[in-house]
């Protein structure tokens, strides 16, 4: 437990006794409040541990030309991994476990950061990017203690109390039950059933004003996995329902899909100037926008309901 408080204590920022207890429980060390605090006051005496006790609740952090503590010590290796997970990750995990890991991520970038065999690893980290097939946007703003509130609640499967406010900007309140997070582009999405209801829905964590954690518990759906509720489409506004698609695209504007199909079963016919591609995908407002965007260059054959795409 000693060797846990140590990689915890950050070196230019304080954490309190609180969220030291919230860390070690993250991890599965529980202790009594007193009985950290008296650890934590042992660790200061025989440590470069600087305890600021001018305001409570005290704040312990390494002082400022202490060497700090890192047992066992990062390779390069683990230090470029652990860089690249706290960029790409944060929303991907929850806001308790990347807390817990913030004495690691510090290690890593000062590993990271000593010249000599870790300039490669700190390089690395230039030579490689996400990039976007779409207009790149800013991401929306996203209060920080609704991230923390809804991640909590869906790590430990309790309900949640949110206000939150719609596309058209009413405001409204509800308790949800948060099923899983889900990141498209810039936007991330809490996919929750609202209680008394039986069906997913997604709510762009943006317009959540605020979250608490309710003490009530409850058992996931059995019948829900996130993985299906985005194949059905829901993330692109479908409902699930798959469509036989046939259309005639450019040679130019097409040839991305021999190389990237819409589809396992997606069949193409070389057609001269153009290509006919069919394939069976979900039929979503996504899909009617991806079709939109190549104007006359497609030419939509198949199903009905798609066939006005091309009318102002």
């Amino acid at each position: 437990m000693l060797l846990e408080i140590l990689k915890r204590i950050p070196k230019n920022e304080k954490v309190s006794t609180s969220d030291l207890r919230q860390q070690l429980k993250d991890v599965g060390i529980e202790r009594e409040m007193r009985t950290l605090q008296r650890q934590l006051d042992m660790l200061s005496q025989n440590f470069e541990i600087e305890r600021d006790d001018t305001n409570a609740p005290y704040g312990y952090r390494w002082k400022e030309k202490a060497s700090g503590f890192s047992a066992p010590v990062l390779t390069e290796q683990e230090s470029l991994l652990l860089a690249l997970a706290e960029e790409h990750l944060r929303y991907q995990l929850p806001a308790s476990l990347m807390k817990s890991m913030s004495g690691f991520f510090e290690q890593a970038r000062g590993r990271l950061n000593r010249p000599g065999s870790a300039q490669r690893a700190k390089e690395w980290l230039g030579k490689v990017r996400v990039v976007s097939i779409t207009q790149p946007l800013l991401p929306p703003k996203l209060k920080e203690s609704v991230f923390e509130a809804v991640s909590q609640a869906l790590y430990e499967n309790h309900w949640l109390e949110v206000e939150y406010r719609n596309a058209q900007g009413k405001r409204n309140t509800a308790r949800v039950m948060p099923l899983g997070l889900a990141q498209q582009g810039p936007r991330l999405y809490l996919v929750c059933r609202f209680h008394g209801f039986n069906n997913e829905r997604s709510l762009a964590m943006h317009r959540i004003l605020s979250a608490e954690v309710s003490t009530l518990t409850f058992q996931r759906p059995a019948g829900f996995k996130l993985e299906q509720y985005d194949d059905d489409g829901r993330f692109g506004f479908g409902e699930g329902k798959r469509i036989y698609l046939t259309f005639r695209i450019n040679k130019m504007a097409g040839q991305h899909l021999l190389e990237t199909p819409l589809s396992r079963d997606q069949q193409v016919k070389d057609l001269g100037d153009v290509y006919e591609v069919s394939a069976t995908v979900v039929e979503s407002e996504q899909l009617k926008w991806w079709l939109r965007g190549f104007g006359s260059v497609v030419t939509v054959f198949s199903p009905a309901s798609l066939l006005d795409l091309e009318q102002p």
